[in-house]
Formats: structure tokens, sequence, C-alpha cells
């Protein structure tokens, strides 16, 4: 990657936002024509970068778009995003003027939380509305058909809303054993026919559903984890009758290199001792990027080869034992492919004893996103810059 004009530090993330568009693509294919997509950017785009994503997701096929929060939602549109953006999480009540203005489809789960809403809205306001339905993840959301019905009234009671859509969500739909999934699936069943009328937009499927149970489309699934090349569980890998395209890069390069002879020692707490003539190189990246200590002893690539991190993390940098001299301004992989080598991003969450979800949200936003787009580096005007 040459030096990019939008930032000064020899770290960075690589978007590749070809995966994205294989991936959506793979999913949407899969899909009759009549069920809709919905692209889950949340929280940045779990951690890839919110609008990027979105527009590559939509070229790509995906309907509308959906955040956790009524703030992400507005970040989308003060960036020039138009589609319809559903937010999946709360929201107050007091801010459904907002909402309603900038064509944004709120979650409701709670009769109390309408009648607030009514006294914050216009009488020439148009809110949509999306009910989430607890079917067992046990978050938030409509525990029983009575309380479905009089939200349901109450919406079709008030020319100001709109009853768009009825959502729910598996907790296990990427396991194995699919009993609680079978569970969950009949109770949103039993829901929905309880409904006078059916919404526009009925869905339940995340990534995993998705790939793996027709029966449970309705007209609409959301794609979340799938979209950015990651498997849903690492149990489910087997079940993907497709390939998956991680999008996710995280690289920096060598900012110093040094020969240790024996008895030296590396980093806080001088942990790491080196046996011999060692080659140790510094990256600058550390904890305050996401690059958290009980990563110490992960592998990183240079030149092809794995290399280990050795003492103890930093909050802005980290040293790795090379297998060879290499100068400064050497790249190095710490996600990613490089050469025939490549580290997922699988492999980072199972050192970290956590999912995968966790490892690109985690990066901080200190460190720079850049994204690739028909093998070549993309510019903050999404102009292409080079191969």
């Amino acid at each position: 990657m040459e030096a990019q004009k939008t930032f000064y530090r020899d770290t960075w993330a690589e978007i590749d936002l070809d995966s994205i568009s294989k991936n959506v693509t793979a999913v949407k294919g899969r899909l009759p024509q009549d069920v809709n997509l919905i692209a889950v950017v949340k929280a940045n785009a779990y951690g890839h970068g919110d609008v990027q994503v979105a527009k590559a997701a939509l070229e790509a096929g995906a309907d509308f778009l959906a955040v956790a929060f009524l703030d992400e939602a507005i970040a989308l549109r003060n960036k020039g995003i138009t589609v319809p953006i559903l937010v999946l999480g709360a929201s107050r009540p007091e801010d459904v003027q907002t909402a309603a203005e900038l064509n944004i489809t709120l979650t409701i789960f709670q009769k109390e939380w309408l009648e607030r809403a009514k006294n914050y809205l216009p009488d020439d306001a148009k809110l949509k509305l999306h009910v989430k339905v607890d079917s067992g993840m046990g978050r938030i959301g409509v525990r029983n058909s009575e309380e479905l019905t009089i939200i349901e009234k109450m919406i079709e009671e008030d020319h100001r809303l709109i009853f768009e859509g009825i959502f729910t969500h598996f907790a296990t739909a990427d396991e194995l054993d699919t009993t609680y999934f079978q569970k969950q699936l009949a109770f949103f069943k039993e829901m929905l026919s309880t409904l006078s009328k059916k919404p526009k937009y009925i869905h339940s499927s995340n990534s995993a559903a998705t790939i793996r149970f027709k029966e449970a489309y309705f007209n609409t699934c959301r794609l979340g984890i799938a979209m950015y090349g990651l498997t849903p569980s690492p149990e489910m890998e087997r079940e993907i009758p497709f390939p998956l395209f991680e999008a996710f890069s995280l690289k920096t390069r060598l900012v110093n290199v040094k020969k240790l002879h024996k008895g030296d020692k590396v980093s806080y707490g001088a942990t790491y001792e080196s046996e011999g003539e060692e080659w140790i190189g510094t990256l600058p990246i550390g904890y305050a990027d996401g690059w958290i200590r009980k990563l110490s002893g992960q592998e990183v690539l240079v030149n092809g080869e794995r290399a280990p991190i050795v003492g103890r993390i930093c909050m802005d940098q980290c040293m790795i034992k090379l297998p060879a001299f290499y100068p400064v301004g050497t790249e190095v992989t710490l996600i990613g492919r490089q050469n025939e080598q490549f580290i997922s991003v699988n492999e980072i969450a199972k050192k970290l004893e956590t999912i995968n979800y966790e490892i690109p949200c985690i990066i901080t936003s200190r460190v720079p996103r850049v994204y690739k787009k028909d093998e070549k580096i993309m510019d903050i005007k999404n102009d292409l810059l080079h191969p």
C-alpha cells in the first residue's frame, strides 16, 4: 500500500469491498426473488466502515440497511445514504420526530413506548415502525399475543404511524442442534397468526438462518456477519455451501529493527529474554488500537513467513521476533493474507477465546481504514488511486 494522504501512521486496516460484494451476491443468489435482503451495518459495519460497506452491499443487491441505534442511522443519512434504514435496537420516544423527518424506521416492543412517542410526533408526521418479537432471545421484544394485538391496534388507530414490519432474532441458528431454533420459529409463526393484517416486511433470519433454513425466510432476511466473509460460528463452517471472502485485513510496517544478544530482554516486565542473537522488529500498534495484550505470542506475517509477538504488547507498540533481518518499512500483516500464508479473523478470535464478530469491532477508530475495490486502493472520495 502506498502512503495515503488521509493519515500519517504506519498501521491501517484494509477493507476489501469486492469481498463484501461477493458475499452479498452469493447470499442474494440463494434467496427467492420475492425475498428482500437487509444489510446489517451496525457498529460501523462491524468495524469495517459504515458508508463504504453500505454502498458496496446495496450495489451488490441488498435492498435496505439496518443499524443498532438511531445515531448510526443519522450518521448514514448525513453521509448521503438515502435508502430505507431500520434501527434494530431501542430508541427514545422523544426522538421519534427526528426519525420521521429522516425517513428512519424504528423498532417498537412496548405499548408504553408508543403512548409516550405519540406526544412527540407532529400531526403531519409519518413514522415507520417494525415490531420486535422476543421469541426466546431474551433481550427486547413483545412476548405474548395480547400485547402484540394492543400494539397493532395502537399503530393502526394513529394516522402518523405505519406498521411496516415485524421481526424476531434467533439465539442458536448457528448451532448444529436445531431444537431451540425450531421452538423460536414456531413461536414467531404463532405470533404472526394473531395479527389482523400482515405488515410489508416479515423477517427472522440472521446470517446463519439465511444460509441454513429456507423455512425462516418469510419475505425478508438480514445479512450481518457473513456479509463480511466471516462464519457465524466455527461449527457451522461445513454448513456453508459457498465460499465466504474475508473483507478485513490489518497491516502495519516495521519502524525499528535491532539485533538482540543472549540475555537481552523485551518490553514491560522483562518477560521475554533472548536465547541468543535475534532480530527484533518494533510495530506501531498496541492495545490502544485494539491489538490487546492477550495477543502476546500470536504470530504475524513478514515476507510471507510467520513471526511471533514477543514480550508484552504496549499501548502503542509491540515487538516481533523476525525470522531474519528485514529493513525498516517492511510491511507486516497481522490479519489477512501475505504470499501463501493467511491469518484469519477466526485465528485471532481463537487466540483471544472469543468470537470472530468481536475482532474487527475492537480495532479502534485510531486505526485508519482504507478501502480496496477492483484490486485498487480508494481515496476518501472513493476515487481509485493505484493498484
